[in-house]
């Protein structure tokens, strides 16, 4: 892609989110993700096989309903109430309405189905952006909302995100594919605590923006799109590798790593809650994800030769590991002993 295009493009993705998370009037919020949508669709398009044009028309339908669905419910509260203020969604229908759009926009569940083949046609930069800048609007908007919708429909689609995101992840071998239900697992998470504390949300999405920046680069960085691949590259770049399995265990939730601290102070807040049934629901299904993280790690740490794959034993490569990386494996997994002052932060 030229450089210039590039550009502008990124440029826009920065603008739309900058729109949509600093506005009150739900125009502004939908010409934000709009902008946000018309900027992202080159960049899953850019390679021209007809996986990733199909990605991007999958993307620009699911994006497009769910856009029309933001407008119609804040037309029918403005109809009912007089009000475009984004905090002043009162009316029931438009809240219900209001919740499957957002649910569109994010992929949460039973709205999931297309981010994990639009996932699987884009590249792994793109890839990247789609888990995690592009969540950032529809969550802002969730949160700005989320004392007017309905508590127990957004439990009941968290319980069925964490479900169906560990469920489907266990039979994949695309690593794209794996990180897609990955996403829709933790989005979950974030969902079931938005209404009694939205301060939880954010700090769970921001930490979850954090591990998975680093699995993409890291994983980008390797040049890795199967499990095949991953099992040669410990050969490749070992120290990446042990950077990656320390990431992948720290998404899982697995203590004393920075992935245990959301879902720890989640449980609780549920427990504070009165939601103990909740709460151990959605421990014992993420047990179903800690599953495929733990074979990604298997397949890039631990599967030295002999192993049973059919691919070419790769050259040891001394290309030096990009800071980037390096830090945010580090914040990924040594952030827990300083939990106090995140939770006082956010």
């Amino acid at each position: 892609m030229n450089p210039q295009a590039k550009l502008i493009f990124v440029l826009s993705l920065m603008l739309g989110t900058t729109i949509t998370i600093s506005s009150n009037h739900w125009a502004t919020a939908w010409a934000g993700l709009e902008i946000n949508t018309l900027a992202i669709l080159p960049m899953i398009s850019k390679s021209h096989h007809p996986r990733s044009i199909e990605a991007a028309t999958k993307y620009f339908l699911t994006q497009a309903a769910a856009s029309a669905l933001v407008l119609f419910s804040s037309m029918t509260n403005a109809w009912h109430t007089g009000q475009w203020d984004i905090t002043q969604l009162t009316h029931p229908v438009s809240c219900l309405i209001l919740t499957s759009a957002i649910a569109i926009k994010l992929g949460l569940a039973p709205f999931h189905f297309w981010f994990p083949e639009v996932l699987q046609g884009s590249p792994l930069t793109t890839g990247l952006l789609l888990s995690t800048i592009m969540k950032f609007p529809p969550i802002t908007l969730l949160l700005m909302t989320a004392h007017s919708l309905n508590p127990t429909l957004l439990t009941g689609m968290a319980l069925l995100s964490a479900a169906l995101g560990g469920w489907m992840g266990l039979n994949q071998t695309q690593t794209r594919k794996i990180l897609a239900f990955s996403s829709i697992s933790h989005l979950g998470w974030m969902a079931i605590i938005i209404s009694y504390s939205p301060k939880l949300t954010l700090l769970n999405f921001y930490l979850y923006v954090m591990m998975t920046a680093t699995v993409f680069l890291t994983l980008n960085s390797a040049k890795v799109l199967k499990l095949s691949t991953l099992m040669t590259t410990w050969s490749k770049t070992p120290s990446l590798n042990a950077m990656l399995l320390l990431t992948l265990l720290s998404l899982a939730g697995l203590p004393p790593l920075t992935g245990f601290l959301p879902k720890w102070l989640i449980i609780q807040e549920l427990t504070k809650q009165g939601m103990m049934l909740a709460a151990m629901v959605i421990s014992l299904l993420s047990l179903l994800s800690l599953f495929f993280y733990l074979r990604l790690a298997y397949c890039a740490t631990i599967t030295l030769p002999p192993h049973t794959t059919n691919h070419m034993k790769q050259w040891h490569n001394n290309k030096p590991i990009h800071c980037s990386i390096a830090i945010l494996t580090i914040m990924s997994s040594m952030l827990l002993p300083i939990s106090p002052l995140l939770s006082t932060i956010t």
